[in-house]
């Protein structure tokens, strides 16, 4: 059970409890490479209180994959997340330094992986810097290994193949929260050598649109969006480019009181990248 009344934590309600001693705060910032910017060393600069960094791209992850940062092994996740200070009890905040853009991927691995006791920060670094909040500029400093230990909920987390037969599935709705122009073609994909496109069925919810000023929109403007798209009582499956930005739109629907979701974890750079999987532009 959450400690969290919802999946979203402000920053005032944030700054309330930076003593707690459950607390432990996660840098989840991630870049796409063309911006050139490295969340690690960024982090290292400067982090919200004694944060630590939650790297889902190069570690936390399943290393050799051959897509984009793929979920890592309930042992990996274990041994990853304890050296990061996280236990049974922990309540976990994660946040990033664009303000809502890789944090919700590290908060649904939490929550793939047992963890509830966790939230996201809405509006990140961001806000936290717009609030007159201080930030850390000292070295980062070690914490002390946590006893957390994963229980895997694999109903969260969609593969290929699971996906493929739900989009003949009328009870499932698969949502991609792609741009509109790389979910109808007409623009290419951001990573070479992937086909553009949609898979057949899908319905498009552009992460943009659940976002306002950095900041995720109210329930009651989220609601309108799924129900555009979702009929009653259909299980959601989110898709994306790399699986980060689905997220989002798992965020969004938590909020709107749909608990039947499930990540697909390669989104398109797998599904773009076979061939024998079908494309409709």
């Amino acid at each position: 059970m959450t400690t969290f009344p919802t999946p979203l934590i402000s920053v005032e309600q944030l700054s309330q409890r930076m003593n707690d001693d459950k607390l432990v705060l996660l840098d989840a910032s991630y870049f796409m490479p063309a911006m050139q910017r490295d969340g690690r060393e960024e982090w290292e600069s400067q982090r919200i209180g004694q944060a630590q960094f939650f790297d889902f791209d190069q570690e936390i992850c399943e290393l050799g994959a051959d897509y984009p940062h793929m979920m890592p092994s309930p042992e990996w996740f274990t041994a990853c997340v304890q050296k990061l200070g996280v236990s049974q009890q922990s309540e976990v905040v994660v946040y990033d330094s664009l303000g809502l853009f890789s944090s919700p991927r590290a908060w649904w691995m939490f929550r793939a992986m047992g963890h509830d006791k966790v939230a996201v920060l809405d509006g990140g670094m961001p806000a936290w810097q717009s609030a007159g909040l201080p930030l850390n500029t000292d070295a980062p400093c070690s914490c002390q290994v946590g006893n957390f230990v994963a229980n895997y909920r694999s109903e969260m987390i969609a593969d290929a193949e699971s996906v493929l037969i739900a989009l003949q599935e009328p009870g499932v709705c698969v949502l991609d929260a792609r741009s509109e122009s790389r979910f109808d073609g007409s623009e290419p994909e951001p990573r070479e050598g992937l086909r553009s496109g949609h898979m057949p069925g899908a319905k498009n919810l552009p992460f943009t649109d659940v976002l306002v000023d950095g900041l995720m929109q109210p329930a009651e403007a989220l609601k309108p969006l799924f129900a555009a798209l979702v009929k009653p009582g259909q299980r959601l499956i989110l898709s994306c480019g790399s699986g980060v930005t689905a997220c989002h739109l798992a965020l969004a629907a938590e909020i709107c009181g749909y608990t039947e979701l499930s990540v697909y974890d390669g989104s398109w750079a797998e599904w773009g990248a076979r061939n024998e999987l079908p494309v409709v532009v």
